[in-house]
């Protein structure tokens, strides 16, 4: 059995820019991707609309594990209240030790310390790992778009879920 070194949460920082491009790009993967796989030239993992302020990072060892992107839904006044997680990642050697758990319910903390009310996402209706997850931590399904994306030649639901704070 592989034992994990202590996993830590923390703010991402500009220096983060490689491992978590790395990092996303090695766990692309149609089951939850909507976008083509990456192809080089690689655009950059941070730029004007997706800042290193965004993101938490998992972090063991030195060693970047994965990642959740929180940021508001809309520029809108009336829905600054209303945070959504756009953007998930864990290392493949890293998955099912817990550091998405971990990183999902720093979200819900950060949130909680930004002031939202409500914590959004989305999620491919065929992605059940991922939204056996979120409903463990609390996430309800709110809305359903079926057939909302042509994902490796099959039609893919869209999950709307959401929590209270």
């Amino acid at each position: 059995m592989i034992t994990m070194p202590e996993t830590y949460i923390r703010n991402a920082h500009a220096a983060d820019e490689e491992p978590l491009a790395v990092l996303d790009r090695a766990t692309w993967s149609p089951l939850h991707a909507v976008m083509p796989p990456p192809q080089p030239p690689y655009q950059p993992f941070f730029d004007e609309r997706h800042p290193p302020q965004e993101y938490l990072v998992a972090e063991a060892d030195g060693r970047v594990l994965g990642y959740i992107r929180l940021t508001h839904p809309t520029t809108l006044a009336s829905n600054a209240h209303v945070l959504a997680i756009q953007g998930f990642a864990v290392a493949e050697e890293a998955r099912g030790r817990g550091v998405g758990r971990a990183l999902v319910r720093a979200a819900v903390e950060e949130a909680r310390r930004r002031g939202a009310r409500r914590l959004t996402l989305r999620v491919l209706g065929h992605n059940t790992p991922a939204r056996a997850l979120y409903e463990s931590e609390g996430f309800a399904v709110e809305g359903v778009l079926p057939g909302e994306f042509l994902v490796d030649g099959a039609y893919v639901d869209d999950v709307c879920m959401g929590r209270a704070l």
